[in-house]
């Protein structure tokens, strides 16, 4: 009987779109991995899909000129997008905004309530009352009480790296409207999270987690205390009975993982299936998330789980992953530091990248992406070792044997052996994804091209061809490397699912490689006399030039230019203070920003001036790209007569300078 394996990869947070270091972490890892065992012929539930709520939503929705809703709705699109693209295999991907995810999320705190596992505390919190709101660390700025920087963040400060909270900061103000706050009472909800120490300690004492999931759980264990669950805010899951509060994001994100079986259940028109995988013992429960998300996964969502009424599953595994970054340092998209996706997929296949993140995954320690590797990892093995393989095979098999997969005869000793050890390394491929060791079975994959390889060489088929008394070593040798095609398609299919699915299809291979069955094509020959398919390009050789470009691109918008290079335009005569006062200079906010069509140097820019907004047209184009400008201040003078450009009446104009292109 199939066992029922219940697979999340973290919600990624839409407040921005995801990149690849986000996907080597918690996503790629899962997808292998339920790839895999639906191959094994499990019984697999993967959910995933946007987490939606939390303060710095609302806070980059503000300064975006959105509401909340749309600001997810954009992102939480953009994200899924990405997945598609890179080909993941989802069973449902939810959202936390889905109406189902309330009444999920209120049934847990009413519970942990009703069993004396919920305290209030009224607390001084910061409070604008110009805004006439309870403000989050994330919008307040002040003076650090460390250092005295004066323009220190609600939580830290950029200038000493202090942390503290918001309420020690002097002079707080409030990062949106600049008003001074106070402190005001407000009452929060804390849950105990000190009533599960014990049980958690032993819990996790029985995990043969990887030693940095353990460790850390522990570390949070040794000084477990209530912890607050609500925040004052509009967005977010309403607390029952408490009204103007919201559950914080850490409460209700790992809840998500139940609502989306709950919505997927309903969409399977079997509203209480989820049940199956959720209160089901027998079920094997998978968390894949990046290392930073482990005390949530590891301490404070299963002590969630066990102050419930209903017997919810505990998590079996949660293979943490390390940080991946990008040429030794973290993505950063407001550094130039990062890859453009749309150019990406226009040049490159997701099996490419899924392949070279899978063969340096940071399943122990930080890795990292660089071009050099990714074009090494392409050309050298998907290209140079498998794809060259196969189609060396089939080519050969076509023209000899009437593409046909040819009778296999009896064995010589360098036969035997080769299947001995080609069986070998298929099996150890299947070892090393039920461990959660994708680098190694990437490794793996890489190993049985290179033998497919070295015993082709070996054989010298094009010397047997020409002996009609060797015919039968010939298809012996064909038929074998056959084999090996199969088993690379197979092996490769959780990492490389479309290229796994087009060497299935030139085997003549009929059906979804990724819907059979990993012991039945491992164990049982390709059939004789199957006519084979047609022979596809697998991968194309990526080339120096590009690899080249795409450095070079990389944080561009950081590079200085040489000073020697720069040429000044002369001063202009000077001026009066008389000819000068005229001039109304204001701050503005960027709302939207947006290309002007058929022009490659303008934008058209909506900006707030606190009271009044403004359509401006602005030649910064080359600069800045429009989603780089939202949420910016910019210097306007705001008494410019109007001009119409390119058909648009532009009411001012921003001022900026720069050194050549860079602004």
């Amino acid at each position: 009987m199939a066992q029922k394996i219940l697979i999340t990869s973290a919600l990624p947070y839409a407040n921005g779109p995801l990149h690849f270091g986000h996907i080597a972490g918690a996503y790629l890892p899962g997808d292998c991995y339920a790839r895999f065992q639906r191959l094994m012929g499990q019984d697999v539930l993967f959910l995933c899909g946007s987490d939606e709520y939390g303060v710095a939503i609302t806070l980059s929705a503000e300064m975006a000129g959105r509401s909340p809703q749309e600001h997810v709705d954009l992102f939480h699109r953009i994200n899924e997008d990405f997945f598609k693209q890179l080909n993941f295999s989802f069973d449902h991907y939810s959202r936390t905004t889905w109406p189902g995810h309330v009444p999920t999320t209120q049934e847990f705190f009413l519970t942990l309530q009703k069993k004396g596992l919920i305290e209030e505390r009224t607390e001084n919190h910061l409070y604008s009352e110009q805004e006439q709101r309870f403000l989050a660390d994330r919008y307040v700025v002040g003076t650090c009480p460390k250092c005295g920087f004066a323009e220190a963040r609600g939580d830290e400060c950029q200038q000493c790296a202090a942390s503290y909270e918001a309420i020690d900061l002097k002079h707080p103000r409030s990062k949106m409207s600049g008003s001074p706050l106070v402190l005001k009472p407000s009452t929060h909800l804390y849950l105990r999270f000190d009533q599960f120490k014990e049980q958690l300690a032993e819990w996790i004492g029985q995990k043969p987690w990887k030693e940095n999931v353990v460790r850390f759980a522990m570390h949070y264990i040794d000084d477990l205390k209530p912890r607050a669950i609500t925040r004052d805010s509009s967005w977010g899951v309403p607390v029952p009975g408490y009204p103007n509060k919201v559950f914080y994001v850490w409460f209700d994100a790992p809840i998500g993982y139940i609502s989306a079986a709950k919505e997927w259940a309903q969409k399977m028109g079997q509203p209480e299936r989820w049940k199956e995988y959720w209160l089901d013992q027998e079920t094997k429960l998978v968390h894949f998330i990046g290392k930073d998300n482990i005390p949530f996964h590891a301490v404070f969502f299963p002590a969630m789980l066990m102050g419930q009424d209903l017997p919810y599953k505990l998590p079996d595994e949660i293979p943490a992953n390390e940080f991946y970054l990008l040429e030794g340092r973290q993505f950063s998209k407001s550094d130039g530091w990062t890859i453009d996706l749309e150019t990406f997929f226009q040049r490159y296949t997701a099996d490419q990248i899924r392949y070279t993140i899978a063969a340096n995954a940071p399943e122990t320690s930080d890795s990292e992406f660089s071009w050099k590797d990714f074009q090494s990892r392409c050309n050298a093995e998907l290209l140079g070792k498998l794809g060259n393989f196969v189609n060396r095979v089939l080519v050969f098999t076509k023209q000899h044997c009437g593409s046909r997969i040819p009778s296999r005869h009896a064995l010589l000793p360098m036969d035997e052996e080769f299947l001995q050890q080609m069986n070998a390394l298929v099996e150890s491929a299947a070892q090393n994804y039920q461990a959660f060791r994708l680098r190694k079975a990437s490794q793996t994959l890489m190993e049985i091209a290179q033998l497919g390889n070295v015993y082709f060489d070996a054989k010298k088929p094009w010397q047997q061809v020409k002996d009609p008394s060797r015919r039968e070593e010939l298809e012996t040798v064909l038929s074998l490397s056959l084999e090996c095609i199969k088993n690379l398609a197979l092996v490769a299919s959780p990492i490389i699912p479309t290229s796994a699915q087009t060497i299935w299809a030139m085997l003549g291979s009929q059906g979804e490689l990724a819907q059979s069955s990993w012991q039945q094509i491992s164990q049982i020959a390709l059939p004789v006399g199957q006519l084979l398919g047609e022979t596809a390009i697998l991968f194309k050789k990526i080339e120096n030039e590009e690899i080249e470009e795409q450095i070079a691109l990389l944080g561009k918008k950081m590079m200085k230019t040489p000073e020697p290079t720069i040429s000044y335009t002369p001063l202009k005569s000077l001026i009066s203070y008389e000819q000068f006062a005229p001039l109304d200079l204001r701050v503005a906010q960027v709302l939207e920003a947006a290309a002007v069509p058929k022009s490659k140097k303008l934008l058209k820019l909506q900006l707030d001036l606190g009271f009044e907004k403004r359509t401006v047209v602005s030649g910064i184009a080359l600069s800045y790209q429009p989603e780089q400008l939202i949420g910016r201040k910019v210097i306007f003078l705001a008494n410019l007569a109007p001009a119409t450009i390119m058909g648009i009446e532009s009411q001012g104009m921003v001022l900026a300078a720069g050194h050549g292109q860079l602004l």
